[in-house]
């Protein structure tokens, strides 16, 4: 069972691949990866918003389980780096209500990564919470002020 949490926590074992190309660096670019992830996600979910947002938060909870479940041996810290399913709950918050197409994919994308990166605010009162929650959450958060920001854009080009 726990192949299947690890399977289901590193996006189908992505989250390993960074590891085996860049031995050297500490940030290995497997949430950048496991961000991608969330395109797929993004594209195959419901286009009608109040089943986008059932599909979102049932995806926030299945995330919270599975990191609840998932074990790495001789790992010690809450947030693994390879756990990257908190990586695509967050891609799938920034896209929530937004036309899916490939602009706003970017600019929730880019904004996203970036708040996941810098981690303002309530992204890092949440990284700090030790236990399954925050491991989600931050990303969560970071995804939620991405979809914020670009809403705000929408909202401003459409009073000008």
């Amino acid at each position: 069972m726990q192949l299947i949490w690890k399977a289901l926590a590193t996006g189908l074992f992505i989250s390993y691949l960074p590891t085996k190309v860049i031995k050297f660096k500490k940030n290995t670019g497997a949430g950048f990866l496991g961000t991608l992830w969330g395109i797929p996600l993004v594209l195959i979910s419901p286009a009608d918003p109040l089943l986008y947002l059932i599909f979102m938060l049932l995806f926030w909870v299945g995330a919270v389980y599975v990191c609840k479940k998932v074990k790495f041996v001789g790992y010690t810290g809450h947030d693994n780096p390879k756990i990257v399913i908190d990586e695509m709950a967050g891609y799938v918050t920034a896209m929530a209500f937004l036309p899916h197409t490939w602009l706003y994919m970017l600019a929730a994308f880019v904004l996203f990564r970036t708040f996941d990166t810098l981690k303002p605010g309530m992204v890092k009162t949440f990284d700090k919470m030790e236990n399954a929650f925050g491991i989600v959450f931050d990303d969560v958060s970071a995804g939620l002020l991405a979809n914020i920001c670009i809403q705000i854009c929408i909202i401003l080009i459409n009073l000008g």
